[in-house]
């Protein structure tokens, strides 16, 4: 999926869309993700200055739009009234610094889904090397 595709399912826009293009897919089973991190992402100006990083809980939430992305094409493309939306996280570790031109590919896995709750377990890697794990839960509502 391009970043044209990747917009139909996200409602996310700039600056806050950090899925760049879907790699791979299984529809109920599996996600690949990527993420290019260049220096003109706008939180480098603050974190920090002198060390550019990307903060960490970014990461977490750029692994929890590839949940999404694996929810809707699993569970069908909703209507524009339909969201998920971020419910949970667990075991959430952080292996390594991510930082202006690394490239994070994320693996996002469906555990279990429930009555509109999925619990995922998702892998950030730059370079092949663990950055950060976690397990995320995600619920679909109705926007009212």
């Amino acid at each position: 999926m391009d970043i044209n595709q990747v917009l139909e399912y996200l409602p996310h826009r700039y600056p806050f869309l950090l899925i760049d293009r879907v790699l791979d897919y299984k529809i109920g089973d599996t996600l690949t993700a990527l993420k290019n991190v260049t220096f003109n992402e706008p939180f480098f100006q603050g974190h920090f200055p002198v060390k550019p990083v990307m903060p960490g809980v970014l990461i977490l939430e750029a692994m929890a739009q590839a949940t999404g992305i694996l929810a809707f094409k699993t569970m069908g493309k909703p209507p524009s009234e339909v969201l998920y939306y971020f419910a949970g996280i667990d075991k959430a570790r952080f292996k390594r610094v991510v930082e202006p031109g690394d490239q994070i590919i994320f693996e996002v896995k469906l555990l279990k889904e429930r009555r509109g709750i999925g619990v995922f377990y998702g892998e950030a890697k730059v370079d092949g090397e663990l950055v950060c794990s976690a397990e995320l839960m995600c619920a679909r509502r109705e926007i009212n």
